[in-house]
C-alpha cells in the first residue's frame, strides 16, 4: 500500500507514453506485486479491466500458444498531428448546434422531474455538497489503503435487505465515511455528495478511450440507524440513475470536448492548488466488475486486484471497489494531508459492512481466505 502511494505520487513522464509497469517483490508468502500507472485519457476503468482480462492468462496454462506481438507503427508526423487536430476541431464546430439542442432538451426533461418529486430532508441538495475534513486543498502527496471483502457475503447482504449490490456498496461507504466524519470533524449532522463513474461503453473488446459519465449520489452520512441508511442510499441511488438518463448519459463527455486544449491544463492546475471546497461533490466512489474467473501472469495466480483513482480539486477520497471471483477488493486513495493512517478508512469500511450484516442477522464476516491478510490501522 505504501510503495502505491508513492508511485501514485510521481506525475508519469510526459516525454515517453503515458503508462507505467512496476514489479514489487519480498511480500508476504512469496506473493509479488504488479503495478500499473496507464493515463486517464488512455483508458477509463472498463478500459482498463478488458485490458486487465487480456494482460491474465485465465487458463493458467504457461504452454499456451501467443500470437505475435504487433509490429511497431511508425511516430506520426507534426503535420499529420497538425491535420487530425484540425479535423477534430471542424468536427466539434459542427457537432456544436446537436450538443446545445441535446443539453436544452436533457435540462428541460430534468427540470420536469424535478418539479415532480417531492423534496425529502435527508437527501444532499445538488450543487451544496457541505465542508468537511476530506474537503481542503489537496496535497500532491499520495496514500493508499486496501481491504477485502467476501463477494458472497455481499451479494447476500444485499438479497436480505432487497437492494442492489451498488446500492451496498454506497451504503458501506456511507457508512464509513460517517465513522470517519465523526472521528475527525465530530459531527456528521448533513448527508454529503458523492460522485460515481457510470460507463457509457461497456463493451468486453474496448481496451481504450474514456467512455464514461457521473452521477452525484446523495450519501446520507447523518443516519445513525444502518437500515434506513440502505434505504435512503439505494433511493438516492434510483434518483441519480433517473436523472442520468433524462439528461442523457453521454452528455457530460460530449461537453468535456470542448475544453480549451492550451487553456485546461493551466486551469486544472490553478484550480488543484488553490480550490479547498468542492461544491460539486464531496467523494468520489467507484464500483467496476471484475473477471469472474481467476487470472494467472506469468503461471502465478492472482489473488485480488485493486485500482487507484484520482482526486479532484477539493476533494482528498476516492473509493474503487472491484469484484473479483469471489471477492470484493476496496481500495482507498487519499492525500498525507487527510488521515493519521489511510487504513482507518479501509477499516471503517469494514466496520460500515459488519454492521450491515449484523443488522440483517448474518454472520459477522471473515478473513477473505483468497486475499492477503489485511493491513488495520497502526493504534
Amino acid at each position: 500500500d505504501r510503495v502505491i502511494g508513492e508511485i501514485a505520487s510521481t506525475p508519469l513522464d510526459r516525454s515517453k507514453p503515458l503508462w507505467e509497469f512496476h514489479f514489487a517483490e519480498g511480500m508476504a508468502d512469496q506473493r509479488f506485486a504488479l503495478i500499473g500507472k496507464v493515463h486517464h485519457t488512455l483508458a477509463d476503468g472498463v478500459a482498463s479491466a478488458n485490458l486487465l482480462a487480456r494482460l491474465m492468462d485465465l487458463s493458467g496454462d504457461e504452454q499456451d500458444e501467443r500470437d505475435d506481438p504487433p509490429a511497431s507503427c511508425d511516430a506520426p508526423s507534426d503535420g499529420e498531428l497538425l491535420k487530425d487536430a484540425q479535423l477534430d476541431h471542424f468536427q466539434n464546430i459542427a457537432e456544436l448546434p446537436r450538443l446545445v439542442a441535446d443539453a436544452a432538451r436533457g435540462l428541460t426533461r430534468l427540470r420536469r422531474r424535478s418539479r415532480q418529486r417531492r423534496a425529502h430532508p435527508d437527501l444532499a441538495k445538488p450543487f451544496n455538497a457541505p465542508p468537511t475534513f476530506l474537503n481542503h486543498v489537496v496535497s500532491p502527496v499520495r496514500t493508499f489503503a486496501t481491504a477485502s471483502l467476501s463477494l458472497a457475503e455481499v451479494k447476500e447482504t444485499a438479497r436480505h435487505l432487497g437492494v442492489t449490490f451498488n446500492d451496498v456498496v454506497l451504503t458501506v461507504a456511507a457508512g464509513g465515511l460517517r465513522e470517519l466524519l465523526l472521528r475527525y470533524d465530530g459531527r456528521a449532522d448533513r448527508p454529503i455528495l458523492a460522485t460515481v463513474p457510470v460507463a457509457i461503453d461497456k463493451s468486453a473488446e474496448r481496451v481504450t478511450g474514456n467512455e464514461i459519465g457521473g452521477m452525484m449520489v446523495s450519501l446520507p452520512v447523518h443516519i445513525d440507524d444502518a437500515r434506513q441508511r440502505v434505504r435512503l442510499t439505494s433511493l438516492a441511488a434510483t434518483r441519480a440513475k433517473e436523472d442520468n438518463e433524462l439528461l442523457g448519459p453521454a452528455l457530460q463527455g460530449r461537453m468535456l470536448e470542448y475544453l480549451p486544449p492550451p487553456l485546461a491544463p493551466t486551469l486544472f492546475r490553478l484550480q488543484a492548488k488553490r480550490a479547498d471546497h468542492n461544491r460539486l461533490m464531496n467523494v468520489a466512489v467507484s464500483n467496476v466488475p471484475g473477471p469472474r474467473r481467476r487470472g494467472h501472469i506469468g503461471g502465478a495466480p492472482v489473488t485480488e486486484i485493486y485500482s487507484v483513482g484520482v482526486l479532484s480539486a477539493g476533494s482528498a477520497f476516492n473509493m474503487t471497489v472491484w469484484s473479483y471471483v469471489d471477492q470484493v477488493d476496496i481500495a482507498v486513495l487519499s492525500d498525507d494531508a487527510t488521515f493519521d493512517d489511510p487504513h482507518e478508512a479501509t477499516d471503517a469500511m469494514v466496520h460500515a459492512f459488519e454492521e450491515l450484516r449484523r443488522v440483517c442477522g448474518l454472520p459477522i464476516p471473515g478473513v477473505v481466505a483468497s486475499a492477503m491478510a489485511p493491513a488495520p490501522a497502526e493504534s
